[in-house]
């Protein structure tokens, strides 16, 4: 049977990354995402994931949800549209945005993502 997975119990380690060198725009947006649950299969995630300040262009090919526990984020699509989200702010991402993220101070975020 399927156990319900808690993001308040202790954490592995996450996973640190950066976006590619080609993508990144300004700053050094390192990351770090834990990821706490996987679909069987594997088409749905969720965990938390946490960026530095920097900016990098983004093809979403999920549907992300985003609730965003510390920090400021600027998302601009590539269509011009531009929206600042800050600590406690709750968002989706959808399949085939492309455009911008700007972490303008350090993020965290809870993430659920269907692809």
């Amino acid at each position: 049977m399927p156990k319900v997975v808690s993001f308040q119990d202790p954490l592995p380690e996450p996973q640190r990354y950066r976006p590619q060198a080609d993508r990144i725009l300004s700053g050094d947006p390192a990351q770090a995402a834990t990821n706490l649950f996987k679909s069987a299969d594997g088409r749905f995630n969720s965990g938390i994931w946490e960026a530095q300040p920097g900016k990098w262009r983004v093809v979403f090919t999920e549907s992300e949800f985003c609730h965003l526990l510390a920090g400021v984020i600027v998302v601009t699509g590539d269509d011009g549209s531009q929206r600042t989200f800050r600590a406690g702010d709750a968002f989706v991402s959808p399949s085939g945005f492309t455009g911008t993220w700007e972490i303008v101070e350090p993020a965290k975020k809870f993430y659920a993502y269907y692809e």
